[in-house]
């Protein structure tokens, strides 16, 4: 089985790049699933239910997303509405929506997805690896091939997640930083890892918001409004190649694309 995971779409430059890449991709990996971020898909903070549409209608099966995704009230309306629109698992009781779905692929087979958010350095929610396993232990009955989005921002949390995941899962596939990081492998008991699988927007900025508001901010201590950048797009992420019967990974790639205005 063949998996695309695309990292953190960053407002309408990262939602064109997907336009445009996204259908050579598939084509050339013969992609069975695409899986993308897209907690800053609307403006470079949180979703919007148009954004949402916008993203499941150029071959996205299954949306993640982490800190961000409550930045637009209105999500807390409409994230309901789409079983494969996910919210961090370890989200109190109460939160709307869910954390993990499972997905059919042509074949039939079952996908599981799990969305998970970090502690450190973030916001104080519930254990993200007690979530894990209380996911882990709905999805397992219905299929060996499970995918983890870890949105975090600690490396060491995303590292300990992958080895405490190892084996019980496909993929652990860290997202928030918007860095793709070099450190893709598949651990030692046949789970794909990756600390960052990088950021879908422009790249001449800071972390896909306009660089020179962010560096002002850090000389004045004044942080003013963010506007999304627009120059020097390109699509990150990750291919994994997975044996459906074992639910092992096979293969791991980083996937960048720059996008040709």
């Amino acid at each position: 089985m063949k998996i695309l995971f695309i990292s953190d779409i960053v407002g309408k430059p990262g939602r064109r790049a997907v336009y445009e890449l996204l259908p050579e991709i598939i084509g050339n990996y013969e992609i069975d699933l695409t899986i993308a971020n897209c907690e800053n898909a609307a403006g470079g903070f949180g979703i919007t239910r148009d954004v949402v549409e916008e993203l499941f209608q150029n071959n996205i099966h299954v949306l993640t997303s982490g800190n961000h995704v409550w930045d637009k009230k209105e999500a807390e309306g409409f994230i309901g509405d789409y079983k494969n629109l996910l919210r961090p698992a370890n989200y109190p009781p109460g939160a709307p929506g869910q954390g993990s779905v499972l997905v059919p692929v042509a074949s039939g087979k079952l996908v599981g997805v799990i969305n998970l958010m970090g502690r450190v350095f973030m916001r104080p929610i519930d254990c993200p690896f007690r979530a894990a396993e209380a996911e882990i232990a709905k999805l397992r009955g219905s299929t060996e091939v499970i995918i983890v989005d870890m949105h975090a921002e600690a490396t060491s949390e995303k590292q300990a997640m992958g080895w405490f995941l190892d084996g019980c899962v496909s993929a652990v596939l860290g997202t928030h930083t918007h860095v793709q990081t070099a450190d893709e492998k598949i651990l030692t008991k046949g789970t794909a890892y990756i600390s960052d699988a990088g950021m879908t927007g422009p790249f001449e900025s800071v972390i896909g918001v306009q660089k020179e508001s962010v560096v002002t901010g850090f000389l004045t201590g004044m942080l003013g409004r963010f506007e999304v950048a627009k120059r020097d797009v390109w699509l990150q992420g990750v291919f994994i190649e997975v044996d459906e019967k074992t639910g092992k990974a096979l293969r791991i790639e980083r996937i960048s694309r720059k996008y040709r205005d």
